[in-house]
């Protein structure tokens, strides 16, 4: 879908949007719903980045589960409007699995006592207590920051295990940058009072989400067809090798697919490329220190096993947690729960097994047939699959899936940020363009200031999950700006 090599480079109108994912489709589909044509280059083969919809025989899987569950009015307006009836709403449904008992997730005082016993219970109450009487300061590590709102005993419970899981460190030493991102607003006072129904403000006790009928795929589907009918284009399975400056701006992009090697005009270029390849990519290249400060951001790769199971009904949660080391499965996907039309055959249900580690580790290295064995045998020792019988089964492999919060990665990214500010006409967006563990709808709506910036706004996109007014003020600003 590139253009012919021979045609004039020089075009500075050019808009060139990098990756495919929610960010970058949420982007070209404001730009273009502005009367512009962006060029979207997706190095994958495939719409949507880790959100993304697989199709195997007949039966969808969710890369990563991904409810559509926002705060941002603009962001849920878009997703109504394009899918209309096709966004179901759906009550969520997800427990946490440890010492061979499922513990609802979010937790909950009464379920905690009635599943562990009283005596457990009230150990972790005195535990809660002594933290709030106690707190570990200064509060700057994940350890740290889950013990001090709901207390060690819980924490040791039904957090460490998994959080290590996921990113292959210990808890202390991952910032808590991560936890108050992602949990904010949630502790056991606050679990309690939501038992009680005294308060329902912290996000993560949302009680149901929307979701496509048949999966998130559809979502990108249908706002790429937007952009495609106001002159927006796509380039899949082309990579951008080269992003050459003239010290200001950001002149022309080169991309590669197959042999072909093309130079792109740049008018304007929002890449949602992890950052750290993005640096490297630039020509004239980067400062020595600058480019040290990329190579220092890592990412977490993802593994999905999905599994067919000739069995109507396997387990009644949208997903599980799995919260022992003895296991290598860190989360489990149950798609028939998130919508039956997953599904092609009723009789059957479709897991997503899901690993997380280190592209090329030894788990990453292993082959299909070898993952898939193990994860038919753990999904056997969890006692799910009940002598049910998988007929057949696929691998699915996710590099660059989550960026890494180590102690040192905001020092990093700030000389990134600050070195890429002297390109006037190049935004970083999404996940991986800001190496922040953003959901998807906040992926999206960095795709949407990015746009509204890129014509004459300043919205500071790394704000975006980080302070709900002004994710409200933005949206007014984006409204009264039509």
């Amino acid at each position: 879908m590139l253009r012919n090599p021979a045609e004039n480079v020089d075009n500075a109108s050019d808009i060139i949007v990098i990756g495919a994912g929610p960010a970058g489709l949420g982007a070209a589909h404001a730009l273009s719903c502005a009367g512009f044509a962006p060029l979207i280059v997706e190095k994958s083969g495939a719409l949507g980045g880790i959100a993304r919809t697989e199709n195997y025989r007949g039966y969808l899987f969710d890369i990563g589960g991904h409810r559509f569950f926002t705060k941002i009015k603009s962001v849920q307006c878009l997703w109504e409007n394009l899918l209309g009836s096709d966004l179901l709403q759906v009550n969520r449904r997800s427990r946490i699995y440890y010492k061979n008992r499922f513990i609802d997730y979010p937790l909950e005082l009464i379920n905690l006592v009635s599943t562990l016993g009283l005596g457990e219970g009230l150990q972790i109450l005195y535990s809660y207590g002594y933290a709030r009487l106690q707190p570990d300061r200064p509060d700057d590590t994940f350890e740290q920051w889950i013990c001090n709102r709901f207390g060690r005993r819980l924490y040791t419970d039904f957090f460490k295990q998994f959080t290590e899981k996921i990113w292959g460190l210990p808890c202390r030493e991952i910032p808590a940058d991560w936890a108050h991102q992602r949990i904010r607003g949630l502790s056991l006072k606050e679990a309690a009072l939501d038992v009680l129904g005294i308060r329902r403000k912290a996000k993560s006790l949302t009680r149901f989400f929307f979701y496509p009928l048949k999966g998130p795929g559809m979502m990108w589907q249908r706002l790429w067809r937007e952009i495609q009918q106001h002159g927006g284009r796509l380039a899949l399975n082309t990579t951008v090798v080269q992003l050459c400056h003239n010290g200001q701006r950001i002149t022309r992009v080169v991309c590669r697919s197959g042999n072909l090697s093309q130079k792109l005009g740049a008018g304007q270029v929002v890449s949602s490329m992890p950052i750290r390849d993005l640096v490297q990519c630039l020509d004239p290249p980067a400062p020595g220190h600058i480019r040290a400060a990329a190579n220092a951001l890592t990412h977490r790769a993802f593994i999905m096993v999905g599994l067919i199971i000739e069995r109507q009904n396997l387990f009644p949660d949208q997903w599980l947690y799995i919260n022992t080391h003895r296991l290598k499965v860190g989360r489990i996907q149950n798609f028939k729960n998130w919508s039956p039309h997953m599904v092609p055959d009723p009789g059957t249900t479709s897991i997503g097994m899901e690993y997380f580690c280190n592209a090329h580790d030894r788990l990453w290295s292993k082959s299909d047939a070898q993952l898939i064995d193990l994860a038919s045998n753990e999904l056997q020792i969890l006692g799910l699959s009940r002598g049910a019988k998988i007929t057949d089964a696929v691998v699915f492999r996710q590099p660059a899936a989550y960026p890494v919060y180590t102690h040192d990665y905001t020092r990093h990214l700030q000389q990134l940020l600050a070195y890429l500010k002297r390109f006037k006409n190049l935004q970083t967006i999404g996940r991986n363009g800001l190496h922040r563990y953003n959901n998807m709808d906040h992926a999206l709506y960095t795709g949407m200031l990015a746009a509204q910036n890129a014509l004459g706004a300043e919205h500071d996109l790394r704000r975006v999950n980080g302070d709900t007014d002004y994710l409200e003020t933005a949206w007014r600003c984006q409204a009264v700006n039509g």
